[in-house]
């Protein structure tokens, strides 16, 4: 645990952070519907934060090498804070898609500084218990956060002042903490084209999964609100799809250690899809049924990004572990971009209950890609398959954090892969 000590600064910092970032998604979609906006606007918010989120991802290390780990998230943690600040200082459609943009942005490079920062403190023998509180700390502060709404309102400033200030304690942490400022992380050559042909089922999964799980975390209140649910019971349905996905990610994970993971792949896809069927057909009726399915649906829907990775890092070289998520994790964002502005333009069509039909057809075509897959390639072979490990969608990073002991980042004499080991 002493070896821990230093670290825990910068993980109390990311309580903050992962806390506040998640509380602004649900705000934004609650406060937006309040002042009319219609969910089109609110989705292509939402297609603003990712596309910042992508730009930050690709830029960040730049800034880290310029000014340095402490000045990086000094900066950025100001600016997404004022951001914070202007959405309920100016409420219009554009100057809130601009500030999504911007705290996309922000938030991209706070979560690689901090990362990066993590990364280069935590030992081997301790990578496994900073990475089990990292996680802990992501779902109980994201989920914790979101009950702040019912408590202070979306309707008034009391709200977004909470959100300024979580964001703005972020900085205690880590200008008090370690005094450390290592180097920034070197960069990961983003081969998205190599990757893709190492496991195009991976590259797809994860733009599926991008798509579909961007549209539930951007439109989902807006979902529960249009169908009567009240402020406390939209924030508690949001807060159990994620549950749900935290709890089932690890007995799934499993299962596919032991077993070819495109089956479970197909099989995770499928229920992911039925539960958003029944929410499509069924809910509505009342606030229990909701949270049942919903819990249903996340526990099937959030881990399929961490199982497509799996699959993809069992067809690539062992010490290409961090180039692939790396490359993985930017698909994901560009199937991010697209899913809250497609889903709420069907919205917009169809009504609420079209967001899950839309996510519902989104898995059907990804389950017919797994199958035609499994048809034209033979399993990873066991003793080719690695552990399944979870990973977060904070930033390209977070590869490095989560590597196993023995992985290293790509070594530029490493073998080319040829078609035999694609999907």
């Amino acid at each position: 645990m002493s070896s821990i000590r230093p670290l825990i600064p910068l993980l109390v910092a990311a309580g903050f952070l992962l806390g506040g970032n998640g509380l602004q998604g649900t705000l934004i979609a609650l406060r937006g519907a309040q002042e009319g906006f219609s969910p089109s606007t609110i989705g292509f918010m939402g297609t603003t934060y990712f596309a910042g989120f992508l730009l930050g991802c690709m830029a960040i290390s730049h800034i880290m090498k310029a000014v340095g780990h402490v000045r990086s998230f000094s900066a950025l943690a100001a600016i997404a804070s004022a951001g914070t600040l202007l959405l309920v200082l100016v409420i219009d459609p554009v100057m809130w898609s601009t500030m999504r943009f911007i705290t996309g942005f922000c938030f991209a490079g706070l979560f690689t500084v901090m990362e990066s920062w993590l990364n280069s403190g935590v030992q081997n023998h301790d990578r496994a218990r900073v990475l089990a509180l990292y996680r802990i700390i992501d779902i109980g502060s994201v989920t914790g956060a979101q009950f702040m709404i019912p408590i202070f309102g979306a309707s008034g400033f009391a709200i977004f002042a909470m959100m300024s200030i979580m964001i703005t304690l972020s900085l205690v942490p880590v200008s008090l903490g370690d005094r450390s400022n290592p180097k920034a992380p070197e960069d990961v050559k983003l081969d998205l084209g190599r990757v893709w042909r190492i496991s195009p089922l991976g590259s797809i999964g994860c733009i599926a999964v991008g798509v579909t799980n961007s549209a539930f975390r951007t439109l989902s209140p807006v979902y529960a609100q249009q169908i009567g649910m009240s402020v406390a019971d939209v924030v508690t349905f949001v807060c159990v799809g994620i549950i749900g996905g935290a709890i089932i990610q690890y007995p799934l994970g499993s299962l596919s250690d032991r077993w070819d993971r495109r089956k479970v792949l197909l099989l995770t896809t499928t229920f992911a899809m039925l539960a958003a069927v029944v929410i499509t057909t069924m809910a509505g009726k009342t606030a229990l049924a909701n949270f049942g399915l919903v819990f249903i649906f996340g526990s099937f829907a959030m881990p399929l990004y961490s199982l497509s990775a799996a699959h993809a890092n069992d067809r690539a070289d062992k010490h290409e572990f961090v180039l692939v998520n790396a490359a993985l994790m930017l698909f994901y964002s560009i199937g991010a971009i697209a899913g809250p502005f497609a889903a709420s333009t069907v919205m917009q069509f169809w009504g609420p209950h079209a967001l899950f039909g839309f996510m519902a057809a989104i898995y059907s075509i990804f389950i017919v890609i797994i199958i035609y897959r499994m048809g034209v390639r033979s399993a990873v072979p066991a003793n080719r398959r690695g552990r399944f490990i979870a990973l977060l969608r904070t930033s390209t990073v977070f590869a490095r954090l989560a590597r196993r002991k023995g992985d290293t980042v790509r070594r530029p004499q490493a073998a080319a892969l040829d078609e035999s080991v694609s999907d």
